[in-house]
């Protein structure tokens, strides 16, 4: 089946209240050696002022999140549906990032840095893809590609904050990302 017959159901399935919603998906071919047996989790789309701006999908592999979602691998894949500047994606990720608790100036400077070197600018389809390794920090990938890695374990654990903290600033979207997990 191809990618757009997938989006397809898995749209069907979500609007008809199918249990079937959470678990349709392939997951996306970079995981397979960074999270094996990776399932879907949730999904969740992001709206501003009533246009779509992108899907986002949290994909689990065999260790399953549990109150402290920071502590397994996962990998958050971002589907957008409009053409974004890195920059400004750069920008607004720090700007949700702040929202889980202070930021020493300087740390802020490095991690945005790090972001706007990481993050390029996309168009409508482009896949953004975030890998989560405890211990480890995080890898990013762009429709496939290898975009680049950091080793900073803290910045793994607040970027992806930003859709799985208890302070995110889109509840509901956490709350769908993680379906049934705790």
């Amino acid at each position: 089946m191809n990618r757009t017959r997938r989006l397809w159901l898995a749209a069907l399935l979500a609007a008809t209240g199918s249990p079937w919603a959470q678990t349709t998906g392939t997951a996306p071919a970079e995981l397979a050696a960074l999270l094996p047996a990776a399932r879907l989790q949730g999904r969740a789309r992001l709206r501003f002022l009533g246009l779509s701006v992108y899907e986002a999908r949290l994909w689990l592999g065999v260790t399953p999140v549990a109150a402290d979602w920071s502590a397994a691998p996962f990998a958050i894949e971002i589907e957008y549906a409009r053409s974004l500047s890195g920059s400004l994606i750069a920008d607004r990720s720090l700007a949700e990032m702040r929202r889980q608790g202070e930021m020493a100036p300087d740390l802020a400077e490095r991690w945005l840095t790090t972001m706007k070197a990481l993050f390029p600018d996309v168009r409508d389809g482009d896949r953004l893809v975030g890998v989560h390794t405890p211990g480890q920090g995080a890898r990013f990938f762009l429709n496939g590609s290898p975009r680049g890695s950091t080793l900073d374990e803290a910045f793994s654990r607040v970027f992806f904050g930003i859709w799985l903290s208890p302070r995110t600033s889109e509840p509901a979207m956490r709350s769908a990302l993680l379906g049934s997990a705790p």
